[in-house]
């Protein structure tokens, strides 16, 4: 996945989501300030990030959003319930997408082979410096005392000085914790 990274993560009652804005075509960078995270207000609130192609994203998106609204905010329910769409559905099943969910309380990693992952810390990346990103925000979680936004802040400028793919420019939404 080329053009974007999103990270994720959860520390002190923050939930924090970055995606940073690039979208390339081939080795062509078309735009660096488009916004890949976005809140859902169901429930309690949902912040989510995608990395892929960004019509095939805009498209799970909306089919992940449907369900959580079907299950009440409910964000694992919602998940499986969009994986198991994306995986048998004839068109959704080529779409080519990561999405990253988070509530107050849950990271998941949602793919089109139907995962739905919660990681084992609560740190989640996807996108082309996905691996930097996550390397980075583990290291400042296990290591600092910043806050969850700065730590998906920071990892992902991290990631952006190794990876191509990957621009500068960070947006970040919270929920929960001080803003």
């Amino acid at each position: 996945m080329h053009g974007t990274t999103i990270v994720a993560v959860r520390k002190d009652g923050m939930t924090a989501i970055a995606g940073d804005g690039q979208v390339t075509f081939g080795q062509t960078i078309l735009k660096t300030k488009a916004v890949k995270v976005r809140r859902l207000e169901v429930g309690q609130g949902v912040l989510v990030g995608f990395a892929g192609s960004v019509a095939d994203s805009l498209t799970l998106l909306e089919k992940f959003e449907a369900a959580l609204k079907e299950a009440k905010g409910q964000l694992v329910r919602a998940a499986v319930e969009t994986a198991k769409l994306w995986r048998t559905d004839r068109v959704l099943r080529h779409l080519e997408a990561l999405l990253i969910a988070a509530d107050r309380e849950t990271l998941l990693l949602i793919s089109g082979g139907g995962e739905v992952i919660t990681p084992d810390e609560p740190v989640l990346a996807v996108g082309s410096g996905g691996t930097y990103a996550l390397a980075a925000a583990k290291a400042l979680l296990r290591h600092t005392s910043l806050s969850a936004r700065e730590i998906a802040e920071e990892a992902l400028r991290i990631a952006a000085e190794i990876d191509l793919y990957t621009s500068g420019t960070v947006t970040v939404l919270t929920l929960g914790g001080e803003a």
